[in-house]
């Protein structure tokens, strides 16, 4: 199974769900303004978020539906067109190209996102490309998240630097960033503890970890990537908004897509914050994580059978 098969069908049950729930609406063989009405709602409903649903309302009521053909169909085609059009341009797949020069990645999330296990993946892909990678486990408020990034280091064979739980994060973010210098490593992977976006002293610690990777390089924290659980629903604004007022996020993670979660909320996140979509995660295992590409995702959040 190649890897658009594999994202195509690790998102099926969404895909099934939403497209069955659509066609329950459009039973009729025209598009009146109830049907309408009832798409916008089905669409609020599935986490595509108000503003993009009323946008592929208004698309939908200027089109010219063929009666003849599957209106469920057509209105999936016009569907896939929007979605496109909205995330093409928040593509980017130069995250995981090898880079010349060091880069220390920030990876966040709140508690359960899979945000240890996002970046074993990760670190899988940029191995892939040529990049030397070096895991930093600045998650020192749980033993079992330095001893799960470790296990993920040695199942995809890249170095670690940790120290013991309840260590100073801030300071193994630090010494990684310098030990990958020394040794040549050109990329490196910060852990941080999963934190809920409204405790301000968890958060000022994770404040605390970008500013001591920039006395190394004043341009770090490179990158900063924020991993959401497709599962949360519409909290995912929420988080998107209290994480980008710390530290300015340059790229989106969307895990657990293969489960029966609506996958909409990625729509109504692109719609907002415009943030660039690096990779969708669509379970446990290591080749799991597909680097995002618009088409498909369009493609598989679409797909009628």
């Amino acid at each position: 199974m190649g890897i658009f098969d594999k994202f195509r069908s690790g998102f099926k049950k969404s895909a099934s769900a939403f497209t069955s729930g659509l066609r329950d609406i459009v039973v009729k063989k025209e598009i009146d303004d109830k049907t309408l009405d009832r798409i916008e709602e089905y669409l609020i409903q599935s986490d595509v978020g108000v503003v993009a649903a009323s946008e592929i309302k208004e698309i939908i009521s200027d089109s010219k539906i063929d009666p003849k053909k599957d209106i469920t169909e057509e209105i999936s085609a016009i569907l896939k067109e929007y979605i496109i059009s909205l995330m093409k341009p928040l593509e980017n797949n130069s995250f995981f190209q090898k880079k010349e020069k060091i880069n220390a990645t920030l990876v966040s999330g709140v508690n359960g996102v899979g945000k240890t296990t996002t970046i074993g993946k990760i670190s899988k892909i940029l191995k892939a490309n040529g990049n030397k990678v070096m895991l930093a486990a600045s998650d020192t408020f749980r033993a079992a998240a330095i001893e799960q990034l470790e296990n993920w280091a040695n199942k995809v064979e890249v170095k670690i630097t940790k120290s013991s739980q309840g260590a100073d994060p801030a300071s193994v973010a630090y010494k990684a960033i310098e030990d990958a210098i020394t040794n040549n490593f050109n990329q490196v992977l910060i852990d941080t503890a999963g934190r809920l976006q409204n405790k301000k002293n968890l958060m000022e610690e994770y404040k605390k970890i970008a500013n001591v990777t920039k006395k190394i390089d004043p341009e770090a924290p490179h990158d900063v990537i924020l991993v959401l659980d497709a599962t949360s629903g519409q909290n995912v604004i929420n988080q998107v908004e209290e994480f980008n007022k710390i530290i300015p996020i340059t790229g989106l993670i969307m895990t657990k897509l293969d489960g029966t979660a609506k996958g909409g909320i990625l729509l109504a996140v692109a719609k907002k914050y415009k943030l660039p979509i690096i990779a969708l995660g669509l379970g446990e295992k290591e080749d799991d994580l597909q680097i995002f590409e618009a088409e498909k995702f369009a493609d598989a959040f679409t797909q009628i059978n």
